[in-house]
Parts: C-alpha cells; structure tokens; sequence
C-alpha cells in the first residue's frame, strides 16, 4: 500500500512538472510581476513614458476633472497623470487605465486578447472528457494551479494598514468634485466589498461613493447589483451589514470590482488569474471582512438597513449625462487605514471617449471566451463601442449556419448577466475589423431592410438610462445585419441608386423644422442621413416623417437620424452617442415601409431631447456633462505650469450649446 501511495505521488509530481514546463511557454505573455501597491505601477508606467507627472498645485474641485477629459479626449487616450501637489498628503493618479497600452500593463499582458485566449483554454481543458484515471491525472496540475490563483487570508496586519486612523477623516483624501452639478465630492474607484449574509460568498464591486461628512457616504449601488442583493438580505435579517471599500493596490483589484462575474465567482480569485499569483488577504480591524494586503487605501464601515435612506447625487455620469439625485444607503466609516506610501486612484467619467471605454474593451476581450463556450456557441467577436456607453449600443458577430440565427443569439445575450442593460444590439455574419466601422457600416447600409431586420423587445434598462419612459424598463432594438437565409426574406431585395447629395440642401426649405443637414456618408456610399431639428412644442414624429417623405431624395435614404439642432453634426461618433442615449427604440423609431421596388423601406430616429409638452415625457430629463466656463478659464491659464505640452482645448467647448439651464436637469 505504501509503496503504491510513493508511485502515485510520484507520477503526480512528474505529470505536475510537465503541465508546469508546458504552461510556462503560455505564460511568457505575461510580462510583469504582480504589483505590490499603485507605486509600483507608477513606476512601470514611468519608465515606458506612460505618465506625466504634476506638480504644479492644481484643485480636486473640478480643475483635476477639466484637465484629466482634455488628455483622455486625445488620441490614443493620453497619458497618465499623478497630481502631487492637490492640497493633500497622497498624491492621485488619473487616467491610468485610459489606453489600450495601459490597459494591458495594468493586467499585465502584452495583448487583452492573450487573457481571452488563455481563459478559453483553461475552460475547454476543463470541460473536456475526463473517462479514465490518466484523463483525470491530467487535470490535477490544472485543478493545482487554478487553486494557486485562489485568494489566501494571512495573519497579522497588511501594509494596507502600517497607518491606522481610528478617528477617520475622508478630508483628508484627495477625492474629486467632477462636474459642476455634481451633488459634492466622489469616490470614484473603489472596490467595494459585501458579503452575502447567508452563504457568506464575498462580493467586491464597484459603486460610486458621495462624500457627505467626515465618517459618512451615499453607496450607490443599482438594484440589479449584487451588492443591493446583500443589503436586501441584512434587512431581512435585521442586521447591520459590514462594509469595507479598497482604493488602490494591484490594479487587477480595481479591474476585477468592474468585472461581470457570476455571483459565485469571487472577483480576487479573478485577479489572481490576470496576476498569476493569489491576492493575500488580511483581516479588517473594525469588522470581520478581508480585504487585500497590498491596498493603498481601506476605509472600513457598515451599513445599517434600519436606517432611513440618503439623498444622493447628482453625479456626471459615463453615460455623457448627469444621473440625477435619488435615494440610497449610507455608509459609516468607522476607521480609515492606509499605506504609508499611498496612492489615491481616481476616475472621471463623462461624454466619451473616457478612460472608461478601456475598461470596458478589456472586459470584451476578456470575456468573449466564456460566453461563446458557455451560452452562445456561434458568438464569434463582440464590440461595445464608447459611444455606446457600454450599454446602449452592442455590435456582435456570429458564424450564421441556419435561419433566424441572429435572433436567437439577440435573445441569448439579453438573458445574459449585465447584457440585459443592452438598448440596441446590431448581429452581423460579415468578417470586418471594429476599428474599421466606417466599412462595417457601408456593409450593413447595403443589405439592412428596415421592414425585416428590426425587431423591438422590452426588458430591464440601465438605472442611469434617462430615455425610457419608465425607470430602469424600457424597449429594445435588435437589428439582424447577417446575410438572409431565402426563408428570412420577405419579397425581393432590391439594389436601389442613392440619392444625388445636392438634394439635400433643399431639405430645410421643404421642411422648416429641419435647421442643419449632413449628407456626408450618403458621398461616401452609406445610406445614412443625419438631421439637426428645432422641434416645437407641437411635434408629432409620425407628422415630422411624413412631411420629410415628401422631399424626394430623401425616399432613397435607409437610415435617418434626427438631433437637437444645438449638436455639432461633424463627428458621427457624437452623433451615435447622443441617438443611442436619447432614445427609446419602439417609442422613438418610425418605420417606413416601402410602396414599390424603386425605394427603400426607412427607419427614421428621433434622437433628440424629450419634452412633456413635444414627446409627452415626464421624467426629468438631465443635462449632457460639460465643465463649467471659470474652470475652464482657470486650466486654460495653468496649462503652461502643468508640463502637458501644447495647449488642448476644452472638449466642454463643443457641448455647451445642448445644456438647457443651469445644473443637473434640463429646463
């Protein structure tokens, strides 16, 4: 028996050391050690001249806010940027993820599209066939490394508390006023971490957090968020939740708290994946939560459901607009701990592009892989552009073998965790690079029939979502650009001659709503118009269509879009965002059919601004996210000191005109 026992372990060993050498050639993508605390990152992004440093005394009141949006604005996404001197003892940093190539730095591989890869992987190797004992011999140097990648508590204290302030001041934190409506100053990066009061899963995720005293915050957690979920379960419980908030450290930590992640699926065991190595963990010293070793920052608290809820926001949000004040919980910070060379992280959010969107493509690329191999098998590539906001436009690709397909995966990806948020997705077969969207579009302008492609659905909306005329319930679009099957066709399809460009011109003399015109895409050969209106109080879409028709050349136009009259038409990027922001798709799209083969069915898409007296809203309806005109005028002057090189305008510049009042709500 022993003897057997020595055979098996070693055969184990020897198979262990194998997978070991094997596994090794796979992880040479991962370039960098885990980071022990932002410092480190700080340096890495120094020496490959991914960070400026500033020390020139700039405000966390809304100065560090204008001039973070010039440089993420720029292309490629600028650089980082550390303020050392903004009136506190911690410097801040900004912008860190905010390109693609910090992106991978920050997780520490040379391409987002390496971590996909490697997770596909792991999850076929997984679910392969394990009948016989050397099939499962196989898995145990898999099973070991996954469990190496598990999260460890350590005893004694973490560097995340060589500084313990048990009389906490958030004060005495660099944190951010953003935006000028903003409802006050906001902890924009934190991982906030719950656990769930009857199994006791840990939770990190990440909700915004308004500072409102020296010991107390709003949690701005949605009701879909699984931290709403605990909180739901200590109030059944009648108990006090504890709470712990984690800034800093690793920056897998930060990426994991925004992760899509099943409930079950602990967010540092994902970080330990993306570090290769286990995030150590220690206990907090006024609750019974654990939270990493290696944090700048711990503010440590609870929540106690008993109490009456805290009037929170506004808050310039990512959807490029204000998400207006409402009711959430309070959080009581009851010690404050920190690293002595502690770095605050910071970010802003607003019209895009943002340091955001490189979140959000790593989140792409990231998980691709498990929700081809575990929910929609033909998904072959997805892309959420910025201007969608992460969940107003969705563009997926399949690999299209039977009719109604396209359908089928639209259904799918609604059911799936927070693609349920989804307001418009568009299903395409064609092959064509993300980037290139310009062609992506021309192709689907081509083949998409408005009559047939389109379908409407209904469901669970975003929290921020101000479009829909019900809070967080509204319609969906799901658009099927995949090439037809003959039973997916209804009728003939019909290659029609676009219309001559000067034609346009006449527009706004046939139909006096129509104050701006721009028919570039139609010379560049895509079926798209797009129309600044002054609508009036008496506007009827329905009317407003009809009276457009009449103009000739626009009956050989697919796709027209109309946008307050205040929106530059120039950059097709802004005009996606402000259309797919601003509309609920069965309330605000017009379908045309077509009379006759010589034309074309049309979608017509009110993406303006919705009015009780006009569209019969009632909600409040919020301003677009812009800085205010003193800031703006006080960068201006600093930007000499702040060694950013030549002087960046204000990207606010170009949306002042669509602000109607002053403050969150539009008048």
């Amino acid at each position: 028996m022993l003897h057997r026992d020595k055979l098996l372990k070693a055969l184990f060993d020897a198979v262990l050391l194998l997978f070991q050498l094997r596994t090794n050639s796979i992880d040479t993508k991962v370039f960098s050690m885990p980071y022990n605390g932002l410092n480190d990152f700080v340096l890495l992004l120094e020496q490959k001249d991914e960070l400026i440093r500033i020390d020139h005394k700039v405000d966390t009141f809304l100065e560090i806010t204008e001039i973070a949006d010039r440089i993420s604005k720029s292309p490629s996404g600028g650089k980082a940027l550390l303020f050392e001197n903004n009136g506190t003892s911690f410097p801040l940093l900004i912008n860190a993820f905010g390109s693609k190539d910090r992106m991978c730095l920050a997780l520490g591989h040379h391409s987002l599209d390496d971590i996909g890869k490697e997770l596909e992987l792991l999850f076929k190797q997984l679910a392969g066939p394990s009948e016989n004992l050397l099939d499962k011999l196989k898995l145990l140097p898999l099973l070991s490394r996954i469990s190496s990648w598990m999260p460890k508590k350590k005893r004694g204290r973490g560097k995340c508390q060589e500084v313990v302030l048990n009389h906490p001041d958030l004060a005495l934190l660099p944190v951010l006023t953003c935006w000028p409506a903003d409802g006050g100053p906001f902890i924009t990066l934190p991982g906030v971490v719950t656990r769930d009061p009857e199994t006791g899963v840990r939770n990190v995720g990440m909700y915004r957090m308004q500072v409102l005293e020296a010991d107390l915050t709003g949690m701005h957690w949605h009701k879909h968020k699984t931290g709403a979920r605990h909180y739901q379960g200590y109030k059944k419980l009648g108990q006090r939740m504890p709470v712990s908030v984690v800034l800093g450290g690793d920056p897998a930590y930060t990426y994991a708290a925004t992760a899509p992640l099943p409930d079950q699926i602990d967010e540092y065991m994902l970080a330990g994946f993306l570090r290769k190595k286990k995030v150590e963990l220690v206990q907090c010293l006024t609750n019974d939560l654990e939270v990493p070793d290696d944090a700048d920052f711990i503010l440590e608290g609870y929540i106690d459901p008993s109490e009456e809820l805290v009037w929170e926001g506004p808050f310039g949000d990512h959807t490029g607009f204000y998400s207006l004040a409402d009711w959430y919980p309070k959080f009581h910070v009851t010690c404050i701990t920190h690293r002595r060379d502690a770095i605050y992280p910071a970010t802003i959010v607003g019209i895009p592009p943002m340091e955001d969107a490189y979140i959000g493509l790593a989140t792409e690329k990231i998980f691709l892989s498990p929700m081809k191999l575990t929910l929609i098998p033909e998904l072959k590539d997805l892309f959420l552009p910025p201007e969608g906001v992460a969940h107003n436009l969705t563009l997926a690709r399949i690999e299209k073998s039977y009719a109604g397909q396209a359908l089928k995966t639209m259904n799918a990806m609604w059911g799936a965790g927070q693609m349920m948020f989804n307001k418009i997705m568009v299903v395409t077969d064609q092959t064509n690079p993300w980037d290139n969207l310009e062609s992506f579009v021309r192709q689907i302008s081509k083949s998409f029939d408005p009559v047939q492609d389109i379908v409407f659905s209904a469901g669970p909306m975003d929290v921020l979502d101000h479009s829909s005329a019900k809070f967080a319930f509204g319609s969906k679009m799901g658009i099927d650009a995949t090439t037809k099957f003959p039973e997916e066709l209804d009728g003939l399809e019909q290659e029609v001659n676009l219309s001559d460009p000067s034609d346009f011109d006449k527009i706004s003399v046939a139909v006096p709503l129509v104050y701006s015109v721009n028919y570039s895409l139609l010379e560049r050969g895509i079926s798209i118009l797009i129309l600044g209106v002054d609508k009036g109080v008496d506007f009827s879409l329905s009317s407003f269509t009809a009276q457009l028709l009449q103009v000739k050349s626009v009956q050989r136009v697919k796709l027209i879009l109309l946008v307050d009259k205040a929106l530059p038409l120039d950059s097709l990027q802004e005009v996606v965002w402000y259309v797919t922001g601003n509309i609920d798709p069965k309330r605000d799209c017009k379908i045309v059919k077509a009379t006759d083969f010589q034309s074309f069915s049309q979608l017509v898409v009110d993406g303006t601004r919705k009015t009780g007296p006009a569209d019969g809203f009632q909600r409040d309806w919020p301003n677009p996210v812009v800085s205010a005109p003193e800031t703006i005028r006080k960068i201006d002057a600093m930007w000499p000191n702040l060694g950013l090189g030549e002087p960046i305008a204000s990207p606010s510049l170009r949306y002042f005109p669509l602000q109607r009042g002053v403050g969150a709500v539009s008048e």
